[in-house]
This record gives structure tokens, C-alpha cells and sequence, in this order.
């Protein structure tokens, strides 16, 4: 290992241990090392560089993508979507923890942000399987794997965020993330019935009434 890797090795490892934030560690062993190992004016690259990503374009997008999740997550819109799907969902083995993977999939192509797909679905749905009688341990996994979704799904924030930072095409990004994204999500909806299908107490008897929300 050079001296260089050793270096950002050691400072990365000692501010992280300190509990620092990890984009502030990183940002701050980058810039130790540079100094150290490179003869560049970074008072002067670094402001720069911070501005030229700053005003991007492509990051305009970012505040609608978030406002949109905020209206779901304020409006009645969410759950009248949501309860539209409990009884096609209920038709499946596992019945509605499916409403949490396919939920997370549709909300996470509408905001674009798995943080606030994950806390939209989980708001509505947790309490009432809860209530039903499915076991709070698949619903709340199901919900963790289906609010990864949105990392892959378009328009997914981070998509945008490392398309403006690498300078790649965010189309090509949203282009190689869907398919992926759709395959994920129904290998969580494959884990469901399967583990569902393997511990049959996890999920309670079939019920008459598969409206998740009365």
C-alpha cells in the first residue's frame, strides 16, 4: 500500500471512530491527504469545485422529488392508493405484508426518496397488520427491504446525487436501475411467501375483510 492510501486510511479510520459523520470524515481525510500529498491550491479548487456541483442543473430536481413525497405523506391521496392494493395483494401467499413491498415500489417511482417511501408505507401499514395479527417481525423486514427500492427505482435521489458527482447520464442511471429495481422487488415479494409459506405463524388465518385501512 503507497503512503497515500495508508494516509486517508488512518485519518478516515480515526474520524469515523470518533463518531463523526461519515460524508464530513471523508470530505476532511480527501482534504488532509491532498494537502499533504499534493501541491494544488485547494482554498481556491475546493470552493470551486463545491459551487460547480452546487448549480448543476440536474439538481433541481431533487426539491420536487422531495415535495411530492411530502404531499403523499400529508395527504389522503397515499392511503386511497394504498388500500387499493390489500385485496390484490391478500390474493398471495403472505397476504398484505405484500402491501409493504408493492407499496414501497409505487411510492418510491412517485418520490423518489426510500426515507420517505419507507416512512409513508410504514406509517399506514405497520399498526394494522400489527392489529391483525401478523407478526411484527416479517412486517417490519418486508418494509426494510421493500423501502431499498428506491435506491434503484426511478427517480431515485441518489441516482441523481451520483450521476451530478461522477458526471454520468442520470437517463442512463434511471435507464440501468429500473429493471433491477423491479427484479428486487419481487425477490423480496419471492421472500415473503416463501418464509411465510416455511413459519405459517407469521401471517394469521385468511380473513373475510382485506381492506388493510377500515
Amino acid at each position: 500500500m503507497t503512503a497515500e492510501t495508508l494516509t486517508i486510511f488512518a485519518i478516515l479510520s480515526v474520524l469515523l471512530l470518533s463518531g463523526m459523520w461519515i460524508g464530513l470524515s471523508l470530505l476532511l481525510a480527501a482534504t488532509v491527504t491532498l494537502a499533504v500529498f499534493r501541491s494544488i491550491p485547494l482554498e481556491k479548487l475546493l470552493p470551486q469545485y463545491a459551487w460547480n456541483i452546487l448549480t448543476t442543473q440536474e439538481l433541481l430536481a431533487l426539491p420536487m422529488f422531495i415535495l411530492m413525497g411530502e404531499l403523499l405523506f400529508r395527504t389522503h391521496l397515499s392511503r386511497q392508493l394504498f388500500k387499493g392494493l390489500a385485496p390484490w395483494a391478500g390474493l398471495l401467499p403472505g397476504r398484505l405484508v405484500h402491501v409493504n413491498v408493492i407499496g414501497c415500489t409505487i411510492f418510491a417511482a412517485i418520490s423518489g426518496s426510500s426515507a420517505a417511501t419507507t416512512q409513508v408505507v410504514g406509517r399506514m401499514s405497520l399498526a394494522e397488520l400489527s392489529r391483525r395479527g401478523y407478526s411484527r417481525d416479517i412486517a417490519i423486514g418486508s418494509l426494510a427491504g421493500g423501502g431499498n427500492v428506491g435506491f434503484l427505482i426511478p427517480p431515485s435521489n441518489i441516482m441523481i446525487i451520483y450521476g451530478v458527482l461522477a458526471d454520468v447520464s442520470i437517463l442512463q442511471l434511471f435507464t440501468a436501475g429500473f429493471l433491477p429495481g423491479f427484479m428486487l422487488a419481487g425477490s423480496f415479494m419471492g421472500w415473503v411467501m416463501l418464509h411465510s409459506w416455511l413459519r405459517p405463524g407469521l401471517v394469521p388465518p385468511a380473513e373475510q375483510d382485506l381492506r388493510l385501512m377500515s
